[in-house]
């Protein structure tokens, strides 16, 4: 049972969601036929007055629908049967002679949040764990259990297609401003306001004077469809059939709007990119369950020190004092951790603005983390995780110095980004707690953590590691101890190449609109700012000096940093960055100073192949020499560490689609033309013979 009835002696019946053997509540095909036969044995029940829904899970009300479910239909028959028992079963409870309540607490999310929009009322919690959206456009589809045509009519077809587009989750405050939610109150008393709220009987008709107006409906469908293409190119085509349908719906029966939903979902759901995404989806779920076999065992994690409070330092402090672990903030120089401090409060203060954290869980965060820049014991500290500079000298002499102050079970882990594992641990008395735990810059927002196994880490570091970096929230991949990792062994050859195309077309901005177009959110010039020209720099340095295939070096960003140009961190690199403003424009003074001269006009789809086939190239090099165990991995990896263009399902599910001999082709064709450097690898050759692929063929469902 995953449904329990209580009726009280008012006559209030209050519905539990509690799935069994499960942390989680979801929709599959089983729990919409119980709730269906509770809602029957509802409208036969005399004594009836109100109905509350509610959920016995501490941190979920509904997630959603059991994509496993959608997976396993067979065909589209079967699709749309389920999408029609949705409808049917959510419209039953709107169709109660007496009031429904949804009590919200935890996530509400895609079907969760369709069954709180079929009933009349909806009160939510205040805490920070209570999420509501339809998030169905990040897999590809659209709201089909009634969102798309209730949550226009209750909150108008703007503030809906804000929700609905972005697959936007908001918390109770921002719900209750929206109109989503009726009233908020501490979880606790969410059944005390449900009830009052049943004393206001069945919800009126909520009537919007000229919501339904096609001059309207077509004036608010056409600014959200320019919005949509500028933010993804027109690649993913569910918002742009999420506005279609809301627009649509809005006005007409429910049953026209139902049938809008069914249609365009069952459209939707047999895409590539619907695939590609919900294949996403369960790369992210596998990687919150991924764990190091027995007899590895896991330390708890209750105390953590930082080392190092420049960006990446502070970063990872801010994140993990933001959940809920005390943190030591180490560096040597007192003016840098106060420049580390004074970002961990940005970070802290842009969050309250966000309604991430309260003001009082802000100050909470900021009062678990304490600053030394004195050597101490660190006897209390589980895990110590160093984030100093890049330097390899520099890390060893850290840790020699970290292994003297805490205790022989600390883990000690480095944030490096490229350097050996094996390197840095080399020396010290027990090399087997040592282990890489690499984030992404920013912390606070890049989700892919890479944890690198050394050759000497021990199991019970790696498992401790790995355990640490899901409870904070982030997605890990476990990568072997090699040049670059994974995530920047395939980028820097991406980055170097987009340098390359820059120096001899001379049009930034033409280059970075090559991979924005693609689908990349963020173009390889513009992103070498981001992470600043020195660092780039460095980074392709060190791979080029270890790599046995490393992309030939070039000069241009060491002419940048001559003059001082490092990017977005002091304002100039490719461009010019003014303040916080998003704004960019290209530097005008960066052809001269660099000599890029237009030998030749930039061609888009050749530069577009010499930038994508040289990441499936690395890629596939990366596959071939252990560094992951899996083509999903490295797909999983770029995309949460790079954002590379999901719909196309990362470069190796990218190569498969392209078919591997085209891939082939194209790479010799560019190394005769271009550039001995794109010789197809070993592993793509012997797929050639082979007629193997990265991924078994799809199915027309399956991920």
């Amino acid at each position: 049972m995953n449904i329990t009835r209580q009726l009280d002696a008012s006559g209030v019946c209050t519905l539990t969601f509690d799935r069994a053997a499960s942390s989680a509540n979801v929709f599959d095909r089983a729990t919409l036929v119980e709730l269906d036969a509770h809602l029957a044995a509802l409208e036969k029940e005399p004594t009836l007055t109100g109905v509350i829904i509610i959920s016995a899970k501490p941190k979920i009300f509904i997630a959603g629908a059991d994509l496993k479910e959608f997976v396993r239909a067979p065909d589209a028959e079967a699709l749309g049967e389920i999408v029609d028992m949705g409808h049917r079963v959510f419209t039953r409870l709107s169709l109660l002679s007496v009031p429904s309540v949804a009590a919200i607490h935890g996530v509400c999310l895609g079907g969760g949040c369709e069954l709180a929009l079929a009933c009349d009322w909806r009160v939510a919690s205040t805490e920070k764990v209570t999420k509501i959206g339809l998030p169905e456009t990040q897999l590809g589809i659209v709201p089909a259990w009634g969102g798309s045509v209730r949550l226009p009519v209750l909150i108008g077809l703007p503030a809906a297609l804000g929700m609905i587009l972005p697959g936007r989750q908001i918390v109770g405050a921002q719900a209750r401003k929206l109109g989503l939610v009726d009233e908020l109150a501490h979880r606790e008393y969410l059944p005390d306001v449900a009830r009052r709220q049943l004393a206001r009987g069945k919800r009126p008709p909520h009537l919007r004077p000229f919501s339904g107006s096609a001059p309207f409906k077509a004036l608010v469908a056409s600014q959200a469809r320019r919005n949509v293409l500028a933010k993804t190119h027109g690649h993913y085509p569910a918002p742009f059939k999420a506005i279609e349908v809301c627009a649509a719906a809005l006005g007409r029966s429910l049953e026209d709007g139902f049938a809008l939903e069914k249609a365009a979902f069952l459209e939707l759901v047999e895409t590539p990119v619907c695939r590609r995404l919900i294949g996403l989806f369960f790369l992210q779920e596998r990687a919150k369950k991924m764990s190091v076999p027995a007899p590895a065992v896991a330390a708890p994690v209750r105390r953590v020190a930082v080392v190092g409070a420049g960006v990446m330092g502070a970063g990872i402090a801010q994140w993990v004092s933001a959940r809920g672990l005390p943190v030591v903030l180490k560096d040597v120089a007192p003016e840098a951790l106060a420049r580390g401090l004074r970002m961990i409060e940005s970070v802290y203060r842009e969050a309250v603005k966000r309604r991430v954290f309260t003001v009082t869980e802000a100050t909470a965060g900021l009062d678990r983390i304490t600053p030394a820049h004195r050597d101490g014991p660190l006897t209390s500290v589980d895990l110590v995780i160093e984030a100093a500079v890049e330097k390899l000298e520099a890390k060893q002499a850290i840790f020699r110095a970290l292994e003297t102050r805490v205790r022989a079970d600390t883990v000690l882990a480095t944030n490096t980004s490229a350097l050996s594992i094996e390197s840095i641990a080399a020396g010290l008395a027990h090399p087997g707690r040592v282990v890489g735990i690499h984030f992404f810059n920013p912390v606070n927002r890049m989700q892919l953590v890479e944890i690198v196994r050394g050759p000497g880490t021990s199991p019970d570091a790696l498992a401790t590691a790995l355990q640490f970096v899901k409870a904070m929230g982030k997605l890990p991949v476990i990568v072997k101890d090699s040049p670059g990792f994974l995530v920047n062994r395939i980028l820097m050859p991406y980055m170097i190449e987009a340098v390359r195309l820059f120096r001899e077309s001379g049009a930034v901005e033409a280059v970075d609109r090559v991979m924005l177009d693609f689908g990349m959110p963020m173009g390889p010039l513009r992103l070498a700012d981001e992470v600043g020209l020195d660092v780039a720099s460095h980074v392709a340095r060190d791979l080029g000096q270890r790599l046995q295939h490393p992309a030939p070096p070039d000069d241009t960003l060491d002419a940048m940093i001559a003059k001082g140009w490092l990017g977005k961190k002091n304002g100039r690199g490719f461009y010019l960055h003014a303040g916080k403003s998003a704004h960019v424009r290209p530097n005008p003074d960066i052809g001269a100073a660099v000599g890029a001269v237009a030998t030749r006009p930039l061609d888009a789809a050749k530069a577009c192949d010499r930038l994508v086939l040289i990441m499936i190239n690395e890629a596939a090099r990366c596959l071939a020499e252990g560094v992951v165990e899996s083509s999903e991995d490295v797909d999983f990896a770029m995309i949460l560490g790079t954002g590379w263009a999901p719909f196309r399902g990362g470069p190796l599910r990218h190569a498969d689609a392209l078919g591997v001999p085209e891939v082939v082709r194209r790479l010799e064709a560019l190394a005769r033309e271009i550039a001995p450097r794109f010789e197809p690898c070993e592993r793509l050759r012997e797929m050639v013979c082979t007629g193997s692929t990265f991924y078994p063929p799809d199915n027309p469902v399956r991920p």
